[in-house]
């Protein structure tokens, strides 16, 4: 089963992630499928791949808690 979630990167105490497209038996930091967005806390900013994002959840990929909050706010789901 695939999942959008994040992976984190940057340096300690500013960490950034990007939200990806990978098996759900990886680790955090794993092989993912497809680089589908990226999201900086500190600044607020968030970068999305939407046709990406939309072909993984049709077949079938399910996000995680926080990549469905990082979503909705930029509104895929509307």
């Amino acid at each position: 089963m695939v999942k959008l979630r994040l992976k984190r990167c940057g340096r300690k105490q500013r960490a950034v992630y990007r939200i990806v497209a990978i098996d759900v038996r990886s680790r955090r930091e794993g092989r993912d499928l497809q680089k589908v967005g990226f999201y900086d806390p500190i600044k607020n900013q968030t970068y999305l791949n939407v046709p990406a994002i939309l072909d993984f959840l049709k077949k079938g990929a399910q996000p995680t808690e926080t990549v469905y909050d990082i979503l909705k706010k930029a509104g895929v789901f509307n």
